[in-house]
């Protein structure tokens, strides 16, 4: 792994395409974390008299729109102001909590935290989980799993945790069986039968999406392939059962009980927002609360 960068300086907006194609660590995510620096989101810093500034880390939009929407409907009487930070990759928002640059970051769910704490060495604390990003099975060929052929082309991500991800639901739509014995995270030698002989390729998790015209069916996040201006389709997708890859609010061990992260933590379970989720994203996006 390259070293951590302890420099935030780098304040470079991005660009709208690059907004577009930016994912979360809830969905599909690269395996090559590739330093890319951070921005501010401008215009949130401004505050009255006797308000409080929480920095919050994210790299999706869906996370930063849902705290823009917090920031505008929720905080006028909690003397409390959001102060989104984006980034462009999945190590500094966590590294970014170490060295106390944020307060908060809403990219990533359990199991990609609890990785971080062992890759990064970092004590971190998940606290209210507040949306899943739900994987499904997308295909431009294909309306239903029992359309798949035999020795159809499948891309998934190739980072631990998607990659596990992706293979159990392909487990769980029956297209292939995965060993009884399989530990916390499968990879393909974990596959018992592949009864359709599909052919699994794997990349990196940005590219997953972008492979839908050559190969027969993907896995990706239904939000990820509208954002690629892709009709989500899903022939089997996750539900709001699978909660524990939903996205949470995280902060630094022993900061959970300060007063504006629990106020924010609170807030992001505000029923509110659970109708903003839903009228936003139409199913996309589940809230898990």
């Amino acid at each position: 792994m390259k070293p951590l960068m302890n420099e935030y300086h780098n304040l470079a907006p991005l660009t709208t395409t690059g907004r577009r194609f930016v994912l979360t660590a809830g969905t599909v995510f690269t395996a090559s974390l590739v330093f890319a620096g951070c921005s501010r989101l401008l215009g949130t810093t401004s505050t009255t008299e006797g308000e409080d500034i929480i920095k919050v880390g994210v790299t999706g939009i869906v996370s930063e729109d849902i705290l823009k929407f917090v920031n505008k409907n929720l905080l006028q009487q909690e003397k409390l102001k959001i102060e989104v930070v984006k980034f462009n990759d999945w190590i500094q928002p966590n590294t970014a909590l170490r060295d106390k640059f944020i307060d908060a970051n809403f990219f990533q769910h359990k199991p990609f935290m609890n990785n971080a704490i062992k890759e990064l060495k970092i004590n971190l604390v998940a606290l209210n989980t507040i949306y899943l990003n739900t994987l499904g099975l997308f295909s431009k060929k294909f309306k239903s799993v029992n359309e798949i052929p035999q020795n159809a082309t499948v891309t998934i991500a190739n980072d631990v945790i998607n990659n596990d991800r992706g293979l159990r639901l392909l487990a769980a739509n029956g297209l292939i069986k995965l060993k009884e014995n399989a530990k916390e995270f499968v990879t393909q030698r974990d596959i018992a039968a592949n009864p359709k002989s599909l052919k699994i390729k794997e990349v990196e998790g940005v590219q997953v999406v972008r492979a839908i015209n050559d190969v027969d069916f993907i896995v990706s996040s239904a939000q990820t392939v509208a954002l690629a201006g892709i009709e989500p389709h899903s022939m089997g997708q996750e539900t709001a059962k699978d909660k524990k890859y939903a996205l949470a609010l995280v902060t630094l061990q022993g900061r959970e009980n300060e007063a504006k992260i629990q106020k924010l933590n609170k807030l992001l379970v505000h029923p509110s927002v659970k109708d903003f989720i839903n009228k936003e994203y139409k199913g996309r996006l589940i809230p898990v609360w």
